[in-house]
């Protein structure tokens, strides 16, 4: 069954190869019905290639992560309106630091059912910077191997709970997370009343969500 799943999918990818590459031999090709597959199936190196040279980034951003670690490969500092200044990722998607990290020496205390709530911002180099100093960004290395996004040596992260690009709903959640501004300060504009709880970590299995208890310590 497997194996078969399997060889759709590569008829699947070379299809989309055909029309999306090689829209000129796609005409070229027309005297028999089995030719235009073939010439897909060995064509997409050739036809790939300068697409990969125009853009090196987009490629690799998609299928260099192993499995589902999400890599961030752009920081962006801007201005959102009533929260000033903030850094997103690639995505638009806002960063946090959290109080019981350290920043000298860096280093994330957040792992395990706390990096789900909260995924690190992972890198496998230099992301790009866009209204970020270069000298404020760096890495450390967390438990598990994985490289982590450092700005003013403080880790940061997204949250789950941001349902969209631009939104800031982790920011005071815990007494402990904050949206990161391009120093790697706290934004404390736009605080909650009251001390927002974190969302649960995504249920692992069924739907045991609701057997976690409140007593989240992120």
């Amino acid at each position: 069954m497997a194996h078969h799943m399997r060889t759709t999918v590569i008829v699947a990818s070379a299809m989309v190869a055909l029309t999306a590459c090689a829209p000129a031999g796609y005409n070229g090709a027309n005297s028999g019905a089995a030719e235009p597959v073939a010439v897909a199936a060995a064509e997409p190196t050739a036809a790939a290639e300068p697409e990969a040279s125009a853009a090196p980034e987009e490629p690799a951003a998609d299928k260099a992560p192993p499995s589902d670690v999400k890599l961030t490969d752009e920081l962006v500092g801007k201005k959102l309106p009533r929260m000033g200044k903030v850094v997103t990722d690639q995505d638009g998607w806002v960063l946090y630091r959290f109080d019981k990290d350290s920043s000298n020496p860096a280093q994330s205390n957040c792992v395990d059912k706390c990096a789900e709530v909260w995924p690190p911002a992972l890198t496998d180099g230099n992301p790009q910077l866009q209204g970020v100093s270069d000298d404020k960004v760096g890495t450390v290395t967390r438990q598990d191997g994985t490289r982590q996004i450092t700005i003013g040596d403080w880790p940061v992260y997204r949250y789950i709970g941001d349902k969209k690009p631009g939104q800031w709903k982790g920011q005071g959640v815990g007494g402990t997370w904050f949206v990161v501004d391009p120093n790697g300060k706290k934004n404390l504009t736009c605080l909650p009343k009251g001390t927002p709880k974190a969302v649960a970590p995504p249920a692992s299995g069924d739907s045991g969500s609701s057997g976690g208890g409140s007593d989240y310590s992120y």
